[in-house]
């Protein structure tokens, strides 16, 4: 088996080196590049995602980068680096203190390895497949939580599924079978609270490859589970549905129909 710990080393330095910038520059007033309906772009995104590139590229130059803020390097690379530069930009911006820089890394296609680091809370979760995933360096694992009652779950609902008020249906089917419903505004962030048995749940209907890849490398070496449906058309925009392994997830999503509800 191939070790992918310098890697992970050189990741997470590249990670950490942005979680400091981020956090450096968090009371500023940012540059938008973009306003879209549900989402922004800032320019630090972009200024983020070229600062971890050039850490990532000092060390492997011939490895490609997919980011949410461009693509570089050569497409038909054999490893390619996974880049959210900002996962959270919403938060970010507002002045939410809950956001991560992630970073995975594919060989042949397949990730091997994952780094998200949280700035403002100094939490860096860790793994490399066929390891165990970490947080600051020690084991973490998912919840063995396995009742629908018990559960804390993230439920996308209407903005950016497509489906409107059928999503919107969908949260409140879920949030009334569970102990709590958190929305923490990082894809990333959510999948590693459920690697580290704080959530036991993530349900999106769309969601883009850079946003969850490192971190479904972290939850499924932590116990968990990642299923990810490509939208038509597309490999990188889906849905995911992420869970500790344990919870009748697929069960409790089994919506009425609208004349039984």
């Amino acid at each position: 088996m191939t070790d992918y710990s310098p890697q992970l080393r050189v990741a997470c330095a590249a990670a950490r080196a942005a979680g400091a910038y981020l956090k450096q520059r968090f009371h500023e007033v940012q540059r938008v590049d973009a306003e879209l309906p549900h989402d922004i772009k800032l320019r630090l995104d972009k200024e983020t995602q070229q600062l971890i590139v050039e850490h990532l590229a000092a060390a492997y130059p011939d490895y490609a980068v997919l980011g949410e803020e461009g693509n570089s390097g050569r497409a038909d690379a054999q490893a390619q680096w996974i880049v959210d530069p900002l996962d959270g930009t919403v938060n970010y911006f507002y002045g939410i203190p809950i956001f991560c820089v992630s970073i995975a890394l594919c060989v042949g296609g397949e990730p091997v390895l994952g780094c998200v680091y949280d700035p403002m809370q100094d939490e860096c979760y860790t793994a490399v497949v066929g390891g165990e995933a970490q947080l600051n360096g020690r084991s973490i694992r998912v919840s063995g939580r396995s009742r629908m009652a018990e559960a804390v779950v993230f439920v996308g609902h209407g903005t950016h599924d497509g489906s409107g008020a059928e999503g919107v249906r969908r949260f409140a089917h879920i949030s009334s079978q569970v102990r709590k419903v958190r929305i923490l505004g990082s894809a990333a962030l959510t999948l590693c609270y459920i690697a580290a048995g704080r959530f036991d749940a993530y349900i999106e209907n769309r969601i883009n490859l850079w946003d969850f890849a490192a971190a479904r490398v972290i939850l499924e070496c932590a116990g968990g589970v990642l299923e990810f449906a490509p939208a038509p058309g597309s490999s990188v925009t889906g849905a995911v549905l992420a869970w500790n392994g344990t919870l009748p997830i697929h069960a409790a999503l089994q919506l009425p129909t609208l004349s039984e509800s």
